[in-house]
């Protein structure tokens, strides 16, 4: 039942994007609809809640949308799926987001969105619960190479395929960075576990 809710999702996405691609106003608007929540999401990731020269993250996300409708026209059917088509732009414009507070974009942002998007599939069900809000909080640990996969994956709900073409990589590699990105946040979690319980001890 869910992989065929899912088809048909991606169906009206299609639907939705041909449409739009002709230039159709009410399937643009749905489409933009459809994609701001997730364009928030990475804004949100990689910036945080801090205020740019370019406003806040949610500020850069309507950036993202309305530089993303003007793409429209000439965006291909084939080839680059839509949703790596739109982290192009959105990677783009938190790139310029950092430039305008003369920050590298590498410098890590100790956010994770507030909702992870819900796809259908093992993987990404256990990805959100591996993802909570605290280990959120250790995304500065990472590397970040490793940061922007789980970002990608998370946030904006990229596949591992999808992944691999935004950041030019393989899907095997981007798996890899994503299981090793995880264990160490899982170490990290135990090890803050015991040291907390051993000065719980040291207290009694």
């Amino acid at each position: 039942m869910a992989a065929t809710a899912t088809a048909t999702d991606q169906s009206v996405l299609e639907g939705l994007l041909r449409a739009a691609v002709a230039g159709e106003p009410h399937a643009r608007d749905r489409l933009l609809a459809e994609i701001h929540p997730i364009v928030l999401r990475y804004c949100r990731a990689r910036l945080g809640r801090q205020e740019t020269l370019m406003g806040s993250a949610d500020d850069v996300a309507q950036e993202v949308c309305l530089a993303v409708v003007n793409a429209l026209p000439g965006y291909t059917l084939r080839g680059l799926s839509f949703r790596a088509f739109v982290y192009g732009i959105a990677a783009h414009k938190v790139t310029d987001a950092f430039r305008a507070i003369g920050r590298n974009r590498s410098e890590p942002v100790a956010e994770i969105p507030d909702v992870p998007l819900v796809r259908d599939g093992p993987e990404h069900h256990l990805l959100q619960i591996e993802l909570t809000e605290h280990v959120g909080a250790l995304l500065h640990l990472l590397t970040p190479r490793q940061r922007e996969v789980l970002v990608l994956r998370i946030a904006v709900g990229l596949s591992a395929e999808e992944t691999a073409h935004a950041v030019g990589s393989t899907p095997g590699a981007v798996r890899v960075t994503q299981h090793r990105a995880l264990n160490r946040l899982r170490r990290t979690v135990v090890t803050a576990g015991a040291d907390a319980e051993h000065e719980g001890d040291d207290e009694g």
